[in-house]
Order: C-alpha cells, then structure tokens, then sequence
C-alpha cells in the first residue's frame, strides 16, 4: 500500500474520535502523543522564530513571493557599505524586506569590515582617519578610536539613505566572545564595557542630530549564554544608562534543543536579580546544518522561541540569499520554505498550552498551536518524532466551532536544500466530525521524523474536503533494488550538526559505474503521464543520468550543479530533478541508471540518491487552496455565517484583500479558477507577484467558477485576491496548461543580435552542461556597449504585461571567507526601444556551466521597439536563452457552479 492509501484508508468514526482497523492500531500502539488543549491560551502569536542571518542578497534574491511567503518578520544584514560579504547591504534589500512583513531591521555593524575574524580578530586601535563622506580613510591616526568612526559611518548612512531608519535595531558587536576583539573577559571586560558605551552614545548622537529620537541598539551578541559576562554587562549597563534594547545571544548546536529553555530562565532571572525590566530577546543566530530546510528540526526550534514569545534568526551556514538554506533554485520553496510559511499563517491568533512527550529533549516530537478566533480556525504545527503520532487535542470552544468540525492534515517531507517541495498535499481528512465535549483524538501514521504536519480545524464547512486528490508516491532510493550502488548511513547527530540531512538518514552513494543503477517497482493507477522526482545531490557540476521504464525508452535526467565548496557540503546540499514520462496503468519497474548502455557512465553521474517521489500529473496536476487556508488583511476574514458559504472567505472594499501562495512546478500557463458566491453583480481583481493583471466577473448573484489563463513562474507565486462589491471565495484552484505554452517565444542566447564582447560559449557533452543546444552568451556587461538584443516578432509584438523567463548562469564569487562562499548575484537590465524597462538580480548556480531560471516582468508599451539586455556597471549573468510570454492569455471565463 503506497503511503497516500495508507494514510487514508480504513478510517471509522465514534462519538467524535477517530479510530483505525485493529491491525493498524496494534502497530501502532507505541505512538508519541502531543497533547494539545485549545482552552489554556499562552499568549498572543508573536511569529519572530523564522528571522533569518543575511537571509537576504540583493533585490529579488530572494524573490518578493518567497520573502511574503516565509512571513519573514526581522532579518540581520550587513552594514550599509559594508565588505564583509558582496550583498546582503541592509539599505539595499529593505524595500523588499518591508513590504509586507518585516517589522526589523537588524544590521551587524562590524560587518563593514571585510574579513572574518573582524580586523583579523583584533580589536583596532586609532591608525586612521575615515572620511564620513564616503567611508573611505587614510592610514594617519586622529585621535578618534577608528572602529568609532565605522560606527558613525554606518549610523549616518542609515539615518539619511533608509526610509524606515525608525525600525532598524544595530548590533555594534557580532560574537564578542568569540574571535572578536574580546574573548579574554578577564583582561578585556573593562575595554568591552567602555566600548560598549562609547559606540552605544555614538549612535544615539547621529540618530538625535537628525531628530530620530531613540535609536534601538542591540547586544552584547554572545556565541552562546555566557552567565557571567551578561551579568557584568547588564550590571555596567543598568548603571550607566546604556542598556540594550533587545538582549543578544546565539544558540547554536544539537545540544541546545536541551539547553535553550534554562539559558532563557537564567536571563530572565538574572534580569530580576538585577531589578531590570523585562528586554525583549532575540536570538540572531539559531540552528545548524542539519535544521536547514528540514521541517521536523525546524519545528523543534520554533516551539521553544515561539513558547518563549522571544524572536530568532536562522544562522548563516552557506551563502547570502536563500533564507539561510530555506528556499531552493530562483523562486521555489524546499520543505523549510513551507515550514516557515505555515509558521507566519498563525499571524492573529493565540497561541495553546501543547504537551509533547518530553521537554528539553534533543529531536523529539514538538509542537505549536493557535487558534485564530476571527477565521475561526485552529491550527496544530508539529514533527519531529519518528514514532506515530496521536493529538490529544481538547478545548475547543463549540462557541467558535460549533457542533461538528473539519480537519485537514498536510504533509511536508525533506526534499534537501535546493530540492523542490510542491504545495503540501493533504494527507488525511476528517469532514463533520462531532464535537463532543471539545474533545478530538487524531491518529497520523509518521513517516520520518523529518517531516512536519500541518493540523487546520474549523467548523463544518461548505466545501467536502479532500485527501489524496492528486495520486502520488515516494520511496527512499536506498529501498529501492541497487546494483553497483553502495548505501551510506547518515547520522544526524554526527559532526556536531555539520552536515545536511538525508531523509531516512541514509542515502546511496558511489553511483559512478556504468552498471550503477537504482530500481523501484511501482504501481500506477491509471494511464497518463506522470512526474518522476530525485532527490539527490550534484556535486558542484551539472550531470546526467537515465530513466528507464520497464527496461525501455529511456529518458535523460538532468540534474542542476549543487553547492560542494566544502566537504560539509559535497553530496550533502541535495537539491531535485524532475522529468515527464507517460505510463500506463499497473505495475512498472523506473531504473535510474549511470549510464545509457551499460558500458559507459552519463556525464558527471556520480551522483548522490536520496528519495524518489511518482505524481500524477495527466490532469494537470490541479491543486487547490481552500479559503480557511489563506491569509486575510484590511478586514477580511472567513465567515460561516453565510449561507451556503460556511468557510469562505469574505473579501469586500478597496482595503480588503486575501492572499494566496501557489507553487508551480515549471514555468508556464496556468489556469487559474476561483471558485465563489456572490450577493450580486461583482468583480474580483486578480494580483500575481505584485502585479495587478486581471479581473473577473459574476453578472449576478449566484455561484460561480472564474477561471483565467495566467503564466506563473517555476517555484512560488504570491497572488492576492480583492473585489471592491465584494466576493465570498470558497478556494482557488490551479491547473497546469502545458500546451497553452506554445504562445510563448524562447530565444536562444546564440540567435540574438550580440554587441561589443558578448560572446557564445560552446559547452562540451562531457561537461553535463544543461545549456539548451550545448551554447549560451557571456560578456553582457561591465559597459554599456555589451548586450544583446532581441527584435519584435509575433508572440511579443504588442504592448501589455510580460513575462521574460531568463535562463542563465552565475558562478561569480567575491572576496574569501572561512566557510561561506561570497556569492554576487549579477545584475540583467531589459530595455525597450522606446518603451519601459525592468532589471533582475540573478543569484548564484554554483557553476557557469549549470543555468538555472528566473523570471523578470515587464510591460512593454510598444509594438516594435526591440529588447536589449546588459548591464552597464557591472557583468550580467550568462544567458542560455529567454523565453517571452504574455502574462495573460486570451479573456478569463465565468461559468455558474452547482
């Protein structure tokens, strides 16, 4: 039985608990319970746990919809001019990061510097003079400690070039403690203390010349709870009036799933000892390798801040970004990308009292609960656990759910960090349950314990919910039958924590002989086509290997380059594959192999497997949204008090609006349909990644289904739904339309019109390229001679709204640094003769023979000016090719719905 049917099957209700066959419950006798009484309120959702250190690159990297997605609420980056890393400049990024969620800005201060450990580990005395101007200096001593002049610098720069200066929290010094100027707390404490105050008046002076008032200033900003330290520095700094706005420690490493909560006790008691106010905590460094992207750790270390009410940033292990390894390729998430989604939808709500198994346990099942009593929606978060899972939950108020209620349970599995998760499927349901007592017992089988649930309760709705509406299956590449394969065991309790984590805690490795090949019996049940997914990592080169299907027709799998500058990295930061194949119904045998012919290997195909998954995509693959899973604001909400529209959302006025985050698996046409009542005429305006691009229309009261033809981009998309007369939204549903693509262009790099340097660049079939025709263009850029054009022509030959789809290499690095590669992401410029323009930053691939894609929007107001791309100031990225498709494709259809 695949694990969908599993989950699914076999399901029987009594008085309001669920029960399963006897021969599953007897296997599952030794289930984890977490109990959960939605009665016991612990506060309201404070939704700081998911910050993020220099999560944030340069604008776009990562996109908008990724950033309003994740709900990211504060962020540390590097000071405004600052050297330490080439992006990540807080000025630079902060539109993107304040345009929905973020609340603050932090900003390392030291980080204009541009080494690690900062001036080489050693605090500087006066041997220069800066120039506040500019920032640069000369190497003559003026009298004025040199660090405090940086300070001035930054603080300046923040307070005249930020719009939100009000909202930044600096961080004069990163891990004190640590390799920074003043580990030896027994000879340097005075020094520390003195500095203390001197950069702490120094920004308080450039913020009041300016008439900012209070700047907020953040510290001491230990690597790890140091008892002693904190309390001489909040004694020295309660004395002086000098005292820290936010309280600033790390907490990195296994162990501290243990320790955190009674490092937490001690500030707080230290605090009351001191007679201090309560100052609000943040931990701007959190985590290790392992937790990255990885739901079932994630959601470990969101229980405890999000139980502390304090805030928390994921640390910084790879390159600037990426959300700290919690998003994967340009725009898509990975399943810590949709961990930190579900953890910003409890935004409004109040948190519940939640009993795990075991407090302070390392990798142990944990939990968060809320309930939102305006949406009228409760919501369990938890993983961790490899054992079945049974939720004790209790209190829920019949007031506020009513008699009988609807439960859905969602999935997200380990899909590595540049591995693509789709929307998480839903996995269990349970549709008008009686509500006895308030009391429900929940049984979910576990797959492993790195996967994470989500629990969404609300009263009966209108719509019957769904569980398995898209077949699909997985199985872990070492279940499968392995020939000239080895299986590898990986220990997440290895290393410290330094290592990226496979799922199941073992992968198959030493995948590089023509024999190699990994084999999966498979049943499908019907005839159509299907997607085939690999989990795997590519070791900092693009490679190959084949699909075969019942021994025959093999199709080529390409696999992107991954990150491997680092052996905590090499065949570790996995990222996935994907191709179509056509299957009819019953049982097939898929054979991923190393090569085609059983004597020679693919190119590059020494390749790391960890997880295959099987979807159906024949229809489509139509994913839905349901309206008591959204995010409402300016006054929206789910009501059931409508007829026939219990669990809809109710949207009405300019204000008001809700927002969904839909994932598509490749760039491309999409239908889109909303599905709705409406007390009269009315109009629902359509909103995609920012840009408002269509309307649609009910002519009457009645029920209704809008649907229209929209192009997406691979990965996520941020759509957002408002109606000036108003509109009940039941769900929005998305469909993939593959044939609808042939109204889109693609241009080869090698077939524009090149100026000045660009270049074509021939990539050998030994280098496992995944150019498009073996080629692509470099050179764009670094002077406004080196572009390249591309002429009108049918397809793009009007004016409106656009989508480029740049497929494109960036392996640039810049700088050194211990263990994070300085990635620059490089800037590609679009202009239309006569017309408008539009940029993009195109992040890191890991090798320039390895293309990934993004999408830039533009609207173009002519019908014949040609498109020129380069780069002025500095290098673009490499092109493969361009794909130009309208946004929108012919008129949106709305057809009445029973």
């Amino acid at each position: 039985m695949n694990r969908l049917a599993m989950l699914t099957a076999g399901v029987t209700l009594a008085a309001g608990v669920l029960s399963v066959p006897q021969a599953v419950a007897a296997a599952e006798a030794a289930a984890d319970v977490l109990s959960v009484d939605f009665a016991r309120g612990t506060g309201e959702f404070r939704g700081g746990a998911t910050g993020t250190l220099y999560g944030f690159g340069d604008d776009g990297a990562p996109t908008q919809a990724l950033i309003n997605g994740a709900h990211i609420t504060n962020t540390s980056q590097k000071a405004p001019y600052g050297t330490q890393h080439p992006s990540g400049d807080a000025i630079k990024v902060e539109d993107g990061f304040f345009r929905k969620h973020g609340e603050d800005m932090y900003i390392y201060v030291q980080d204009y510097y541009p080494d690690w450990s900062y001036h080489g580990g050693v605090r500087p005395g006066d041997t220069r003079t800066y120039n506040q101007a500019d920032g640069t200096y000369t190497a003559t001593p003026n009298g004025i400690w040199d660090y405090l002049e940086v300070v001035e610098f930054v603080t300046e720069a923040v307070a005249t070039t930020s719009s939100r200066p009000e909202d930044y929290v600096f961080i004069p010094f990163n891990e004190p403690d640590g390799g920074n100027w003043y580990a030896d707390w027994g000879t340097l404490k005075d020094t520390f203390l003195a500095d203390w105050t001197a950069t702490y008046d120094k920004i308080q002076q450039v913020y009041a010349r300016h008439g900012l008032g209070h700047a907020r200033i953040g510290g001491p900003g230990d690597t790890r709870w140091q008892p002693e330290r904190s309390a001489d520095f909040l004694g020295y700094a309660k004395a002086g009036g000098v005292l820290p706005d936010v309280f600033i420690w790390h907490e990195l490493g296994i162990d501290n799933l243990r320790t955190f909560r009674s490092h937490y006790a001690g500030y707080r008691a230290l605090e009351k000892r001191l007679g201090l106010p309560p100052i609000h905590v943040n931990i701007t460094e959190w985590g290790m390798l392992r937790d990255m992207g990885t739901p079932g750790q994630l959601v470990q270390w969101l229980s405890i801040m999000e139980d502390l009410k304090i805030d928390g940033q994921t640390a910084y292990w790879a390159y600037a970004g990426n959300l700290s390894d919690n998003s994967a390729r340009t725009n898509a998430a990975n399943a810590g990308w949709w961990m930190f989604k579900w953890y910003g939808d409890l935004a409004g709500s109040r948190t519940v009292a939640v009993t795990p198994p075991a407090l302070n346990t390392v990798d142990t099942l944990q939990g968060i609960a809320a309930v939102d009593k305006r949406n009228r929606r409760a919501t369990v978060l938890y993983g961790g656990g490899d054992s079945p899972v049974t939720l004790r939950l209790s209190g829920l108020d019949r007031d506020v759910f009513g008699k009988r209620v609807d439960i859905e349970v969602r999935e997200i599995t380990l899909t590595g960090a540049e591995g693509v998760a789709g929307a998480p499927p839903v996995v269990k349901v349970l549709d008008g349950v009686r509500l006895d007592r308030g009391t429900i017992d929940l049984d979910v089988p576990t797959y492993d314990r790195y996967a994470a649930y989500q629990v969404v309760i609300t009263p009966e709705q209108d719509r019957t919910p769904v569980a398995g509406a898209v077949w699909s299956t997985a199985v872990e590449a070492e279940d499968t039958r392995l020939t000239a394969a080895t299986v590898y065991d990986q220990d997440p309790l290895s290393g410290g924590g330094w290592k990226f984590l496979a799922s199941g805690s073992r992968d198959v490795g030493s995948f590089n002989r023509p024999a190699s090949r990994a084999e999966w019996t498979v049943t499908v049940p019907r005839t159509g086509r299907y997607r085939f997914q690999v989990i795997g990592a590519a070791p900092g080169v693009p490679g190959r290997h084949a699909l075969f299907v019942d021994d025959a027709n093999p199709v080529i799998v390409q696999y992107t380059a991954d990150l491997a500058l680092t052996s905590v990295q090499r065949w570790q930061y996995r990222g996935s594959s994907e191709v179509t194949v056509p299957l009819t119904a019953g049982t097939h045998t898929l054979s991923l192999r190393a090569g085609l012919d059983g004597a020679t290997v693919l190119p590059n195909s020494d390749i790391t497997l960890d997880k295959f998954l099987l979807t159906d995509v024949t229809d489509g693959e139509p994913t839905a949204y349901p309206a008591s899973t959204l995010r409402y604001f300016g006054g929206a909400h789910v009501t059931y008090d409508t007829s026939r529209a219990r669990g809809h959302g109710q949207i009405r006025g300019k204000r008001e609006r809700a927002d969904a985050y839909v994932h598509a698996w490749e760039t491309g046409y999409h239908d889109v349909g909303l599905d709705y009542r409406s007390t009269g005429r009315t109009d629902v305006d359509v909103t995609v990644n920012g840009r408002a691009i269509a309307t649609v229309s009910a002519p009457r009261a009645g029920a209704w289904r809008s649907t229209v033809r929209l192009h997406l981009s691979q990965g996520i998309n941020e759509i957002e739904i408002r109606s000036k007369r108003g509109v009940l939204l039941q769900q929005l549903t998305t469909t993939r339309v593959a044939a609808a693509d042939a109204a889109a262009v693609t241009i080869e790099g090698e077939d524009t019109i090149r100026h000045g340097a660009v270049a074509v660049t021939t990539h050998a079939g030994a280098s496992g390229s995944n150019a498009s025709g073996g080629k692509s263009i470099g050179y764009v850029g670094s002077g406004a001679a080196n572009t390249f054009e591309v002429v009108r022509r049918p397809g793009f030959d009007r004016p409106g709204a656009y989508d480029i789809a740049v497929t494109y290499a960036n392996a640039e690095l810049g700088g050194r640094h211990d263990y994070n590669p300085q990635v620059i992401d490089r800037r590609l410029d679009v202009t239309e003769t006569g017309g408008g323009s539009a940029y993009g930053y195109f992040r890191y691939t890991y090798a320039w023979n390895s293309f990934l894609e993004k999408t830039v929007p533009i609207t173009l107001t002519t019908a014949g000016g040609s498109l020129t791309f380069g780069n002025p100031q500095a290098y673009a990225p490499d092109i493969d090719k361009i794909t130009i498709a309208p946004a929108v494709l012919g008129q949106p259809v709305t057809v009445p719905r029973r």
